[in-house]
């Protein structure tokens, strides 16, 4: 199965080319990302990022001292706006209440502890999580979302019912525990289930796992 896995990382980069996530300056700035992107695209995350930047409160200082309505309002082409101002502003008064604001403390803990305490406040589930840990604070800890288990239940490997929690475990399991490798796998797959391992409508046909794709159903259904 490691070698499953590693394969078909080399044959994603190789179609798409290295990915260069998380498109981020900041570790900050990747963290307020992780918290946005929640329910929407890359793209409405980078308009409301944007105007957080423009007024001056892409910062844990600015978003501690912000009133509520106006992030609102500057966080709205996010979506969900309402919700994710409270997200936001439930991470910013965590970090200040444990770590002075300072979110290079917070980052610089154990990735372990780290996952647990990123947990325990409100909003934060282990897919933001797990992207704040792995592209915020460079540590091996991969990310699971909704493309991945379409993907990897398409292959086979897992089953459309499976948990975030074992299919992180699986992933991890069967791949080196390395910063880079998490990080461009997870981007590759994100670009395939876009392009191509799509929930409806699926191009099979273009895809570049389209073979062992094939191949791995068979032996499912052999196994049947």
């Amino acid at each position: 199965m490691k070698t499953d896995l590693l394969e078909i990382h080399g044959i994603l980069l190789e179609r798409f080319g290295p990915q260069h996530w998380w498109p981020g300056e900041t570790p900050f700035e990747v963290t307020v990302g992780a918290i946005l992107t929640q329910s929407t695209s890359w793209k409405n995350v980078e308009k409301a990022i944007a105007n957080l930047k423009k007024e001056g409160f892409l910062n844990p200082e600015g978003l501690n001292h912000i009133n509520p309505d106006d992030l609102s309002t500057l966080i709205r082409p996010a979506g969900y706006y309402n919700a994710k101002t409270r997200k936001l502003k439930e991470f910013i008064k965590h970090l200040y209440e444990n770590h002075d604001g300072d979110l290079g403390k917070m980052l610089a803990a154990d990735a372990k502890d780290l996952r647990c305490e990123l947990l325990s406040i409100w909003g934060i589930g282990p897919e933001t999580a797990d992207s704040i840990i792995l592209y915020a604070a460079g540590k091996p800890q991969f990310v699971v979302d909704a493309y991945t288990k379409r993907i990897f239940s398409r292959l086979g490997y897992v089953n459309s019912e499976t948990g975030y929690d074992s299919l992180k475990e699986f992933s991890e399991k069967n791949l080196p525990r390395n910063v880079k490798v998490y990080n461009e796998f997870h981007a590759l797959l994100v670009r395939l289930g876009k392009n191509h391992c799509r929930k409806t409508k699926p191009l099979c046909t273009e895809c570049p796992l389209k073979k062992r794709c094939k191949k791995k159903k068979t032996k499912t259904s052999r196994k049947k």
